[in-house]
């Protein structure tokens, strides 16, 4: 099968024609099975359904791995422990990490907490062997950073499991009305709660255990527009620097708004995607073809930076009545 290139078909049959043995890296993004309006797709199936389908794709991508191939499958709450289960006591994947992905803009909720998190689970064919570039993903450690300490790993450490970078209450000075909040907490906060992550970035590092990093939104210059679920080349680019070399063949069975063809692309990697939709097709090789090599990863190193602090906007009661302006 000829490789760069997005595959139009269902991904059971085009994975069964992947040679047994031939990809170092697959990452899937698959629907979710919540009635999400695809272009071909019917993402509104019954359980058994999605779970019986889910096997059958994941056991296929398992026969394309390399002996030390890896799998990332990015899923919702809905079904992730299921695939899990699949992946690890049926087809024999093992999970080295659990990742969470916290973003902003997440999907609003009525009588629950709003949806703004997705599963990211890290397998491998091989518990012993697998490709893990440590060096690629390195952050600073606190060690270094805050304690100035000589035994810390120049190199810096590995980012943990969960990666939200989660903020910390900024302590309040002392008042003589416990009631009556600094001018400061004002911007900051309102009736108490932080409003948005990037209101404390003193609270957030890379080192930490979640993620953060916000959804593509109609209004950001990454929004390409034709596909609603378009992820952030950024979580693309951690995710393919860690679990392949320059060279190596990443395979995306739901190309979708190829990001992931285009990161692998730029970072200098061999890419197949297959895709259901023939519009989708069309248009991940229009964006495919603007895409070289070394090209930069769209999306501020920073996401915390990308948007402006709530200080600098306006503060409103929960029915939208104006309170005052942060600035």
């Amino acid at each position: 099968m000829q490789l760069d290139q997005i595959i139009q078909g269902d991904c059971v049959e085009l994975l069964a024609k992947l040679d047994e043995g031939s990809i170092d890296l697959v990452f899937a993004d698959p629907p979710f099975n919540i009635g999400y309006d695809y272009d071909k797709y019917d993402d509104d199936r019954s359980c058994e359904q999605y779970l019986d389908w889910s096997k059958q794709w994941m056991e296929a991508a398992h026969r394309a791995l390399k002996p030390t191939g890896t799998f990332w499958l990015a899923i919702g709450d809905d079904y992730a422990a299921e695939l899990k289960v699949i992946a690890t006591r049926e087809l024999g994947f093992t999970c080295r990490s659990w990742v969470i992905w916290y973003y902003t803009f997440g999907v609003n909720c009525k009588n629950k907490f709003s949806r703004s998190h997705t599963h990211l689970f890290h397998f491998v064919k091989d518990a012993k062997s697998f490709t893990f570039n440590d060096l690629a993903i390195r952050v600073p450690s606190a060690r270094q950073l805050v304690y100035g300490d000589k035994r810390a790993n120049p190199k810096g450490r590995l980012p943990d499991d969960t990666w939200l970078f989660p903020a910390l209450d900024e302590p309040q000075p002392k008042t003589k009305n416990p009631d009556k909040k600094s001018e400061k907490s004002k911007r900051l906060t309102h009736e108490g709660w932080t409003l948005r992550p990037q209101d404390l970035p003193e609270g957030f590092s890379p080192d930490s255990d979640t993620w953060y990093y916000p959804r593509v939104c109609g209004t950001f210059k990454e929004r390409l527009g034709f596909h609603g679920c378009q992820m952030p080349e950024r979580i693309l680019e951690r995710i393919i620097r860690v679990s392949s070399n320059e060279g190596d063949c990443v395979v995306d069975p739901f190309s979708g708004s190829a990001t992931t063809l285009a990161v692998a692309r730029k970072l200098g990697r061999k890419f197949l995607g297959f895709e259901l939709s023939e519009d989708y097709v069309q248009k991940g090789q229009a964006r495919l073809g603007k895409v070289n090599p070394g090209d930069e990863i769209d999306g501020v190193l920073d996401p915390l930076t990308s948007v402006p602090n709530t200080k600098n906007g306006t503060i409103r009661t929960p029915k939208g009545e104006r309170i005052k302006s942060a600035k």
